[in-house]
């Protein structure tokens, strides 16, 4: 048995999630009702959610000796992901990001911090951690970072999972990464820009062909998700929750529920319904990760 089920290499950072008053325009203002803190970053948020339903996981990344950093890890092991692979370095310093949440949508604008640490270096140590998955989840974010750390998988036979969500402007380095993994799961943007096809459908097709994809699709929002499952597209309605009060997080949430169920052994569509049910579930919930639910939870909702 792998020691860890996921292993993630990304983003990671404490949320400050605010609920305003309304959206201003640029250059006006808006009150602040209410602040609170939590953990985010899209593969740190993965890792939670699919250690939350029941995974084994462990982030690897570069932190610092500073506040934050204190609180990314403490953050992540109150959730059971393993942190032993967070190497501090006096170089780094640990990430914030800031999110006003629209009270009458539950949008919500993000401004996170860009990553300026330096990359990860890769002793036999970190090596061994990713031969020891299952899984590699990547969210592109560092993408240095990211591509050595699907090489690395590659080299070991572990599969790649990457969140398409993060792009560079050289599409070319896009490409790259995305043709590393075998598993790409892409927000709404990601597609249209990366694919270079006018429509998902075509976009889906084309990526299709890029490396040896086992899974492929994109999130749409409320309008669900589109996968390509034995040569045709697929599409799956959103769960629709009964009041979403912030959308803080659900692609992240998304993820790591799909990888969660997918290590379990389950069916590419059951996998999509028990992702989309977990993210629908984490909306009534403010933040990223404090609506996260259980495994049953889930379970309940798609036998619905």
């Amino acid at each position: 048995m792998k020691r860890f089920q996921i292993v993630g290499v990304g983003y990671c950072c404490v949320d400050v999630i605010c609920m305003v008053e309304d959206f201003p325009v640029e250059n006006s203002s808006t009150h602040i009702t209410s602040r609170q803190t939590q953990g985010g970053g899209a593969v740190a948020t993965a890792l939670v959610a699919a250690s939350r339903l029941g995974s084994r996981c462990a982030f690897i990344g570069n932190i610092g000796n500073d506040i934050i950093s204190d609180e990314d890890v403490r953050l992540l092991e109150a959730d059971g992901v393993c942190t032993d692979y967070m190497v501090r370095r006096p170089d780094c310093c640990g990430l914030e990001s800031f999110v006003m949440v629209n009270p009458e949508t539950g949008t919500r604008t993000k401004f996170p911090q860009r990553d300026y640490n330096p990359p990860i270096t890769w002793d036999d140590n970190l090596r061994q951690v990713i031969k020891d998955a299952t899984v590699l989840h990547l969210d592109g974010t560092h993408y240095e970072n990211a591509l050595s750390a699907a090489r690395i998988a590659k080299e070991y036979g572990v599969l790649v999972s990457l969140d398409g969500c993060s792009m560079q402007k050289d599409n070319e380095k896009n490409r790259a990464l995305a043709t590393l993994a075998d598993i790409l799961i892409m927000n709404s943007k990601y597609p249209l820009r990366v694919g270079g096809k006018s429509n998902y459908n075509e976009c889906l097709l084309e990526m299709s062909r890029w490396g040896n994809k086992k899974v492929i699709g994109c999130t749409l929002g409320e309008e669900g998700s589109k996968f390509l499952i034995d040569g045709k597209i697929v599409d799956f309605p959103a769960y629709k929750a009964p009041k979403v009060v912030d959308t803080t997080g659900c692609g992240d949430v998304f993820h790591g529920s799909f990888l969660s169920a997918y290590v379990s052994g389950m069916d590419i569509g059951t996998c999509i319904r028990f992702a989309s049910a977990t993210a629908c579930i984490k909306c009534a919930v403010p933040g990223g990760r404090a609506g996260i639910p259980d495994r049953r939870t889930v379970l309940d909702m798609i036998k619905e």
